[in-house]
Parts: C-alpha cells; structure tokens; sequence
C-alpha cells in the first residue's frame, strides 16, 4: 500500500459555522476531516500534516513559496509515494500553478478542498479528500506534475479553474478539458499533458500586479503599478489580447523601464495571439515587446512571470523561460 503525505491548509474544508459570527471559520485539524472517512486508512498508509488553517484569500506568494518548498524536502523521502494538500478553492488555482512551476519530482501533487463546509448538508470535503489520495497513490498520476481533483474530476493545475461561486462542480478547464475522473472502480485518464514547463530557482518576485482592460480603460493603474515599485505587470486585455489605445502610454512607460509586461485574456477560453495589428492590438503589443501568455489566466501568468523572474538573468532569458512551452 502507497504512503501519502496529506498537507492540510485550511480552506471550507476545514471549516464549520460559528455560532458567534454567524459564518463559516476554519475549525477542523486534519485529523477531524480524515475522521469523517474511516474507511480512508483503507486507501493508502497516510502521513498528516497540519501546516495551516487559512481561508483562500488569505494566501499569499510567499506563503505559496514556503509550501512548495516544504513539499519538495517531503517528497525527497523515499516511503513518500505522492502528497496530497488541502486548500481553500478563492485562490486553489495560484498555489496548485506556484507548487507546479517548481515541481520536479516525479511523485504527484494532488491539490483538494470542499465547496461546502463540514456544518451544511453535502459536506464534499470527505470524499474530494478521498478522490486525491486515491489519484495521488495511482501508479498513472507519476510525472503528471501538480493536479487538482475536485468533484471526481482530474485536472492539471496549469488549465484548471474555479468558474462557480458555489456549485461543487466549480473547477473546469475550459481550453482543453480534464485529464481524467476518479470512478467507482479506479482513476482513469483520458490523456496526458503534451508538456510542463519546470522553474528552478531559489527565489521569486512578488511585486507583480495584475490588471485588467475594459472599454475606455487608460494608462493611469498601469503607471501607478510602475510608480508605486512593481518589478512587471499582466494585463488582461480583451478578445485575442488587445487593449485601448489610451492604455499604449502606460505600457510603453513601463516597457522603456526595462519591466516585462505580460499579455492575458480576460476570456474564459483561447489563446493570446498577435492577429491584430491596429494600435493596442496584439501584433502592436508584441512589437513593443510585451510577452504573451497563452492560454494561462491572468493570475496564473503573474504566477509564472514572479518565478521566471526569480530564475531570468535578464530580458532574454526572461522571454524564454516565461513563454517556453506556453499553448
């Protein structure tokens, strides 16, 4: 039987209402939520630890950054098969990417959470947990690098995203589609990611901003992010990329001060591409220099842009690590 190392960190499933706010807190340790499943010792030989008890929200780079670094010293032990961690579903999405970026290992990463708490009816957080460990100890998972598995569906942290406020079905890759569900007679996938851009390096930046574009957005948040001491920037620009004229100013500002400037699009689904080349357009964007960001998000392209930052030594090398096997 597999050995899996369970890191919990907070998040809905670990939470229970309270009776003096009135809301939902985190409550639960590890233990507490692995005892709403008995039968769970069933599925591997487990390893638990409670690194935090954190709503979503309340994630940030650097902690993003201490968590992969513990996973990578756990995953070094021999015994370990794979490790699975719990995580508040707001900002799931950024840390499972940041833990994936600087994921060499060929054990999985199985990111999970729950979209109701431990006091509603439908608790999903027993068998999400369940469905991750089951993945994260399949012999099929190995060099997959980091995935998310939520409502019996595997996706790789760099396509999945949280696309409903509340339904428990939330995570979806919209571009590509799953990698595979977790079924009553074993975890079975439908296809493997084609590639996965790995970042070594021992630090990153966390002054990136993220902004996003809308009709008759200007230059004004794009210059204060540069003034106010942001090292790059990724801008959500409309349709395939494409921003206001009135936004050009601000980038070229922040482009002639050396920092990068990446492209996104607020769209749920495609590519980034220079198919355009009137003022603001893609190919115009491209020509000042700005990087593209493929298919990511905007928050997972500022995720990427804070590590290859961390690792570039300089333009160059920067365009080529952020941009080397993006689609």
């Amino acid at each position: 039987m597999s050995r899996i190392l369970i890191v919990f960190t907070g998040g809905t499933i670990s939470m229970k209402l309270d009776p003096v706010t009135g809301g939902a807190v985190p409550a639960l340790s590890g233990r507490e939520i692995i005892a709403f499943d008995p039968g769970l010792s069933e599925v591997a030989e487990l390893d638990v630890i409670d690194h935090a008890r954190l709503p979503g929200p309340h994630w940030t780079p650097a902690r993003m950054f201490g968590l992969s670094e513990l996973l990578h010293r756990e995953l070094e032990r021999e015994d370990i098969a794979g490790a699975v961690v719990t995580h508040g579903t707001d900002t799931l999405e950024e840390t499972a990417y940041f833990s994936d970026l600087r994921h060499s290992s060929s054990k999985p990463v199985v990111f999970t959470g729950a979209m109701r708490n431990a006091s509603e009816l439908g608790y999903d957080g027993p068998a999400n947990l369940r469905a991750a460990v089951r993945v994260a100890a399949d012999p099929g998972s190995a060099s997959q690098g980091v995935l998310i598995v939520l409502n019996q569906m595997i996706h790789a942290a760099s396509a999945a995203t949280k696309s409903d406020t509340q339904a428990v079905e939330t995570f979806h890759s919209p571009v590509f589609g799953p990698l595979g569900m977790v079924d009553n007679d074993g975890v079975r996938y439908f296809r493997a990611l084609p590639s996965r851009l790995v970042l070594q390096g021992g630090r990153f930046e966390e002054h990136v901003d993220l902004l996003q574009m809308y009709a008759g957005a200007d230059s004004r948040f794009i210059d204060f992010s540069r003034q106010s001491g942001a090292r790059g920037i990724v801008i959500e620009g409309t349709g395939r990329g494409n921003v206001p004229p009135a936004a050009i100013p601000g980038i070229q500002r922040f482009l002639d001060a050396g920092l990068p400037v990446v492209i996104a699009s607020r769209c749920a689904q495609g590519r980034v591409l220079d198919t355009y080349a009137y003022e603001g357009a893609g190919r115009d964007l491209r020509k000042r220099g700005a990087l593209f960001a493929g298919t990511l998000t905007g928050a997972k392209a500022r995720i990427r842009l804070m590590i290859a930052l961390g690792c570039a030594a300089g333009p160059g090398e920067l365009r080529e690590l952020f941009e080397a096997g993006s689609y």
